[in-house]
């Protein structure tokens, strides 16, 4: 979001936060991207904000309900507001419980866990979701788009945009069963609390197989996560490097050090397998991980 915006979007937060009767004096920025997340004090509200149109609020927010009605590891909405997405001044509040952190890390084996869980509660919510292959057409309408990704040389346009379509193709002839996903469970979107680890933006949701969420978590947590489809999961992981580069090279990121994640993720799909996961590509780049919008980023 950008800062011209950020004081708004803060007094939007507090406004509703205030209109609810929560006590609210001030708001800490957590994390600022697409959406600004902040922490409200001294209420203790974890509160996400986005521009009005630029969000799927409502989707988020009644899927976070379900998938608590089933017991899944996913943080909780304010128990004290009304479950539901609140607009203010050209803003979209959701509002969230808010935790402490409590420990260093999660360990690949909670995660592991945890994520497993998330996958078995998934599958008892029925909720109209877009399929992982939407995800796909929108990096494909990046790449083929010169004004949305003007720095992307031809060759690299070439390329990247054939291997998105023949990864779809390779994925979809596998006919693997499909079901509700989380989207994008990196360590980012993990929180580590003393309710154990619980995962957060749920506004990525979609259906897909269970190794296209497995391909945005280290290696040491699919080493833990039961029936692995190695194949199709080595393909996922392709996937995802080739639609993480497409929204790198989109004009207007803002991800830290995002032009040279993007050539860094066009090299490792041009070396070849053995296919790094995201964990180490930002590492190579000497890059957060792809931090969530919470309170406690951690690293599986």
């Amino acid at each position: 979001m950008e800062t011209s915006d950020v004081t708004r979007a803060m007094a939007a937060a507090t406004s509703v936060a205030a209109s609810l009767g929560l006590p609210v004096s001030g708001a800490t920025v957590l994390h600022n991207s697409n959406k600004l997340a902040l922490r409200l004090t001294p209420c203790d509200v974890f509160a996400r904000v986005a521009p009005v149109g630029q969000e799927v609020a409502q989707f988020e927010v009644e899927l976070a309900q379900r998938l608590a009605e089933v017991g899944c590891p996913v943080c909780p909405l304010e128990p004290r507001a009304d479950p539901r997405a609140y607009t203010r001044d050209g803003f979209t509040v959701t509002l969230w419980t808010y935790y402490e952190p409590v420990t260093p890390h999660v360990s690949p084996v909670d995660c592991a866990k945890a994520l497993e869980l998330l996958h078995v509660g998934m599958r008892k919510v029925d909720l109209p979701s877009p399929r992982f292959t939407d995800r796909i057409t929108e990096a494909e309408e990046i790449v083929a788009d010169p004004d949305r990704s003007p720095d992307l040389a031809d060759a690299d346009r070439v390329f990247l945009g054939g291997r998105l379509a023949s990864l779809r193709r390779a994925i979809e002839e596998r006919g693997a069963v499909e079901q509700l996903l989380h989207g994008e469970p990196h360590p980012g979107n993990v929180l580590s609390t003393k309710d154990g680890p619980l995962f957060i933006d749920l506004e990525t949701c979609c259906r897909g197989p269970v190794e296209f969420d497995l391909a945005h978590v280290p290696e040491a947590v699919c080493e833990h996560y039961p029936n692995i489809d190695q194949g199709l999961l080595d393909e996922c992981r392709q996937l995802v490097l080739a639609m993480v580069a497409a929204w790198r090279w989109q004009l207007g990121d803002e991800f830290p050090n995002g032009r040279l994640f993007g050539e860094e993720l066009l090299r490792a799909l041009h070396d070849g397998p053995p296919w790094p996961t995201l964990d180490t590509m930002n590492k190579r780049v000497g890059g957060p991980v792809e931090v969530a919008e919470g309170q406690a980023v951690q690293d599986c």
